[in-house]
């Protein structure tokens, strides 16, 4: 929901995944998506996503609930794309492939089928896997560690992460200038003046955002850093786990 801020719980904090460097975890992420990329078969991708699943689940304790909310609307959007895929195929049309069903008069080939499902494994990974990093990293850390492990420029980082939580801030802002409409005795349903609102209180905060990151002379120069994030042993261990289970899932002949 746009509207609620995604804070981690206690339990989360202090889990294994949670402890783990976030620069490590963002490229285990962008090395899976990436090898993900260079396969069209169905099995790696139902691996990595299993995978993912059982590490957020296990080592991140993510609830069980939470990640169900999370993924729903990416794997019913991954459904939806391997059907059309499976249905609108081309070999579909070719006399010569195999047939697998016939749904009315619509025939489905089994190089359709394969195809689709592949589709939407890949999607089911990419989404399992990015719920899994966003479910177990603090905002607040990523930054921290992008700057001081990934030497990213403190402005793009710190900027990227107000940016980040200033997103359930639309929410709110568009529930109170609601609120505001009703109270002048107007309808609080959709109205088109609702977006200029909500795009003035946007800059508003954008302004005292900048304002307040030039008063603390950010990117004017070396700082100290009050949340040191230093590479640890577990970085290690998930880092070359990570890729040895990236490498048996795509020499996966199915």
């Amino acid at each position: 929901m746009i509207g609620a801020r995604l804070e981690l719980d206690d339990a989360r904090l202090a889990s294994p995944l949670a402890r783990v460097s976030p620069v490590v975890k963002l490229a285990i992420a962008i090395a899976w998506l990436v090898g993900l990329a260079f396969t069209i078969r169905v099995a790696p991708p139902l691996i990595l996503a299993a995978i993912a699943l059982a590490a957020g689940l296990w080592l991140g304790r993510i609830p069980g609930s939470t990640m169900a909310r999370a993924l729903a609307p990416l794997w019913i959007a991954a459904v939806g794309i391997g059907l059309s895929n499976m249905f609108f195929a081309a070999s579909n049309g070719d006399p010569t492939a195999a047939e697998l069903a016939r749904v009315g008069p619509v025939r489905i080939a089994v190089d359709a089928a394969v195809g689709g499902l592949a589709l939407a494994g890949r999607v089911l990974a990419i989404a399992a896997v990015g719920a899994v990093f966003t479910l177990t990293t603090d905002a607040t850390r990523l930054a921290d560690a992008l700057v001081q492990q990934a030497h990213i420029s403190p402005r793009f980082a710190y900027g990227a992460l107000a940016a980040y939580q200033a997103i359930p801030r639309f929410g709110e802002d568009l529930t109170t200038l609601r609120q505001a409409r009703r109270v002048r005795g107007l309808r609080g349903d959709w109205h088109p003046g609702l977006l200029v609102g909500v795009l003035v209180l946007a800059i508003r905060h954008a302004d005292r955002m900048a304002l307040a990151m030039d008063a603390r002379a950010f990117g004017s120069g070396p700082r100290s850093h009050y949340r040191v994030v230093r590479w640890g042993p577990l970085d290690i261990v998930v880092g070359v786990g990570a890729i040895a289970v990236l490498v048996a899932a795509l020499a996966v002949p199915a």
